[in-house]
């Protein structure tokens, strides 16, 4: 299926359904560093990000272009083994109910192969210490470090994620589209380290900055491991963390977790 774009130029489900979440994260990122710079809203201060986080900002780039790259590959793939599967789906009228549910079904498989993936990640010390050790150097997140990963994990929990909730959700390439450019806006906004008043992921997520916030600190790390979208198997699990956003005497806020769980 294709896209009409100006002057009759046609661009395909599938190539949109590839590269699109892809320009989505560098731009939503782009935003969010220009707004870095308010520091009444940050989570963590910039002298902090700069001097806390174990990893240079042009190896971040280099990391999250990496895995972008195997995600484009793995799209292209797969768009094309179930492209007539797609073309027949689309050529019936889907109903805003069924794109709906689509979007919900793909969540629920995407959070839970995220979280159960991402706890046994570190909870297997050699997983941890080899492989997703790499993305908690960034100590204070920021935008575009949301998909800084080792290449394996990127590709298991990120890529094999996305290609489970395309397939079980039933969802064309032309929802998968808009699907995955919103789970690419909440990626980067959950690591944007900063709390915006307004933010309407905020509002309709309790999985959101400051929840993941707590999850990249020492004492967070064995909680707090659902992502991107629900906080529910850190609840159901016992993994759950609960917060307070306070405000730091310098500007900005701090989550701080609950005295029980932090002594825990």
């Amino acid at each position: 299926m294709e896209m009409m774009m100006n002057r009759g130029f046609k661009v395909s489900d599938e190539l949109l359904g590839t590269f699109a979440p892809i320009i989505v994260y560098w731009a939503y990122s782009g935003i969010y560093v220009l707004l870095g710079t308010l520091e009444g809203y940050r989570l963590h201060s910039k002298k902090d990000e700069d001097e806390k986080n174990l990893v240079p900002k042009k190896d971040v780039v280099k990391g999250v272009l990496l895995q972008q790259a195997v995600q484009a590959v793995v799209a292209t793939i797969l768009f094309a083994v179930t492209g007539s599967d797609s073309e027949s789906a689309q050529a019936q009228q889907t109903s805003l109910i069924v794109l709906a549910r689509q979007f919900l079904v793909a969540m629920m498989v995407l959070d839970t192969w995220q979280y159960f993936m991402h706890r046994y990640m570190h909870h297997n010390k050699f997983l941890y210490r080899h492989i997703h050790s790499q993305h908690h150097r960034l100590i204070v997140p920021y935008a575009f470090g949301a998909l800084y990963n080792h290449p394996l994990e990127g590709l298991l929990l990120d890529t094999v994620g996305g290609a489970l909730s395309f397939l079980v959700s039933g969802m064309s390439p032309r929802a998968s589209i808009f699907f995955f450019s919103f789970a690419t806006l909440k990626t980067v906004d959950d690591h944007c380290g900063l709390w915006l008043p307004g933010n309407l992921f905020h509002i309709f997520f309790r999985n959101n900055s400051a929840y993941h916030d707590i999850h990249h600190q020492l004492y967070g790390n064995k909680y707090n491991f659902s992502q991107p979208f629900f906080v529910m198997w850190d609840r159901i699990l016992g993994t759950y963390m609960p917060y307070s956003l306070e405000k730091r005497t310098n500007g900005g806020f701090e989550a701080r977790p609950t005295k029980d769980c932090k002594e825990n």
